[in-house]
């Protein structure tokens, strides 16, 4: 289950808004408009510890069987390097279970299946 996250609090995607009227109607069923606002409620998907939501916004070819994010790691911030046609590079800024600061940069790709943006994968841009 998710966390409770207050709808007038500032999304954890960090694009400025708040919740609810952020990422938060696309975690109650409304349809990403773009590659990064998906990108972005994935995150906050994360953060919020929805896997339900990550696993219904992931390509059913590439999306793992199951998914526990409840393993202690904190989603620390994100930021958007940059955004063109399906793909989207961002660095995500974690603290592992063990209190390990991590950056996560990431090229991810994305399609439409019915209409709806879906995660396909992603790999590690070159430095």
């Amino acid at each position: 289950m998710p966390l409770a996250y207050p709808p007038f609090k500032s999304c954890p995607c960090g694009s400025g808004r708040s919740y609810g009227h952020c990422c938060g109607p696309l975690h109650a069923g409304q349809a990403a408009a773009t590659p990064e606002a998906l990108m972005r409620s994935r995150y906050a998907a994360y953060a919020l510890c929805d896997s339900a939501y990550v696993q219904r916004t992931w390509h059913p070819d590439t999306r793992p069987a199951a998914l526990d994010l409840r393993d202690g790691t904190r989603y620390l911030g994100l930021r958007v390097h940059g955004a063109q046609g399906d793909e989207v590079t961002f660095t995500a800024q974690l603290r592992l279970p063990d209190g390990e600061r991590y950056a996560l940069r990431e090229r991810s790709r994305f399609t439409q299946l019915g209409g709806r943006w879906v995660y396909v994968d992603g790999d590690t841009p070159d430095a």
